[in-house]
């Protein structure tokens, strides 16, 4: 018994040896395969090391990128708030809660708004009133997309509104206008300021004829009502309402203030497109008809137009028998005008015309005899106007490619302002108003002034 115990114990010692050396040569083996395996993926596992590397690096140069492009654009705003600091610019919002129940109202029901930036010293009694720009709405569908932004709804009009340019209350930058009372009056109907009209269907209210009284009813009892002076301004669709609204503006003032107007790029003419079609005179027809614009236009053209008092939408053909004086300020290669009059997207069906739009440089000979034909043609409608023959007008009218020049300080009188005659926009109108000489100032034709900013940014795409 004891033997076979002694046996048993060496045979279980023995395996246990056997056991060991197997795990010890497994273990040898797997070490081996794992090395050859590494010495087979090392490369790989470098490169893919080295790509891992790379993309980290990748998403931080991104992130630096962005990070970058949040800090300048956060710069750019805090260097603009200074410089309209700097400018005394940022007005506040005013709104014209009690104008609401007059039915003055913006397309979405909303009150009418401006901004007011008191005047002091010898300026207490002097006023402009400046009308704000921005197209206008043509049918159901487009209003109601108005309505929908801060051209249709002073719900969403900014609080503050840096005031530049005309508007501006430094007298270095604006020497003859600084110190009046100064307000921008929103633009929120669609029509200029000429409508009358409602859709309770589609709940769009086409009433810019009652706002433009309301805000001239709260200006007087706000002291306009002993203004020695008042200018009526504008840029684009404003330019175009502070045309349609001049006499009027007149005669809503003392007969004792001295009144003139000032209409900047809003001089648009009754002109064929590229294709030879009316664009221009159907989109405006449309507006007409859709505001109940026709009985709110000057009495003093509807009534020579016989069919188509709508007509009176264009300047050529209200200016004639204007009685309040008035100065133009307009490009005669207005970029508005040239792409949306001359040579809108509908008339354009081959885009021939979309790179010498965004860019003159760029327009073919051909299209450049069409656009020289075009700036004729504008100088043809400032003449039958009457504007080079009549004393109580005046303009500035140069050739570059702009859209709104009297409210942005860069070109209005600044050293980079464009020059016709040896005179800027500031000088002129100043003059002008002032009648300090009569001024009429042509230039010559495009590409001919130097002074001509380089980018227009203003002028907006197609009706």
């Amino acid at each position: 018994m004891a033997l076979a115990e002694g046996k048993v114990e060496k045979l279980g010692i023995l395996e246990e040896i056997g056991d060991s050396i197997k795990r010890k040569k497994t273990k040898v083996e797997k070490q081996t395969k794992d090395s050859i395996d590494r010495d087979k993926t090392a490369p790989f596992e470098e490169m893919k090391s080295e790509l891992d590397a790379s993309a980290a690096d990748s998403r931080l140069s991104r992130m630096i990128r962005a990070r970058l492009r949040q800090w300048l654009s956060l710069l750019a705003c805090v260097l603009t708030i200074i410089s309209l600091k700097a400018e005394g610019a940022s007005v506040g919002i005013t709104y014209l809660q009690d104008a609401v129940a007059k039915g003055a109202v913006c397309l979405d029901g909303s009150p009418p708004a401006y901004h007011f930036d008191k005047g002091s010293g010898t300026g207490v009694n002097n006023w402009i009133v400046h009308i704000e720009g921005g197209g206008w709405c043509e049918d159901v569908q487009t209003c109601l997309s108005r309505k929908k932004t801060d051209l249709g709804s002073s719900k969403l009009m900014v609080k503050q509104f840096g005031f530049s340019g005309l508007l501006s209350g430094q007298q270095k930058s604006n020497p003859d206008f600084y110190n009046w009372n100064r307000i921008k009056v929103r633009y929120c109907d669609g029509s200029s300021f000429t409508g009358d009209a409602a859709d309770p269907a589609n709940n769009l209210f086409f009433r810019g004829h009652r706002i433009f009284e309301a805000i001239v009813a709260d200006l007087l009892a706000k002291g306009m009502k002993n203004a020695k002076n008042a200018i009526l301004s504008g840029c684009s669709a404003g330019g175009l309402a502070a045309i349609l609204n001049c006499d009027r503006f007149r005669d809503l003032l003392p007969a004792t203030t001295k009144v003139k107007c000032l209409s900047d790029a809003g001089f648009f003419i009754h002109a064929k497109d590229v294709s030879g079609g009316q664009h221009i005179e159907n989109f405006y027809s449309q507006v007409a008809k859709l505001h109940g614009s026709v009985r709110n236009l000057p009495a003093s053209c509807t009534s020579r137009m016989g069919a188509k008092p709508e007509l009176c939408f264009f300047p050529q053909y209200v200016v004639q028998t204007m009685k309040t004086p008035i100065f133009f300020v307009n490009s005669a290669y207005d970029s508005w005008q040239i792409k949306n009059i001359l040579a809108p997207s509908a008339a354009d069906k081959s885009k021939a015309w979309k790179n010498c739009k965004l860019d003159l440089k760029k327009c073919t000979p051909a299209q450049l005899k069409v656009i020289q034909d075009y700036r004729t043609t504008f100088l043809l409608a400032i003449n039958r106007a009457g504007v080079l023959s009549s004393p109580t007008k005046g303009m500035f009218i140069d050739s570059c490619y702009a859209h709104c020049q009297i409210g942005k300080q860069i070109t209005w009188s600044s050293d980079s302002s464009p020059v016709v005659g040896n005179m800027k926009i500031a000088k002129a109108f100043g003059d002008w108003y002032y009648e300090r000489s009569p001024l009429r100032k042509l230039d010559c034709p495009y590409p001919c002034n130097p002074t001509c900013p380089k980018v227009d940014s203003e002028s907006g795409l197609d009706v």
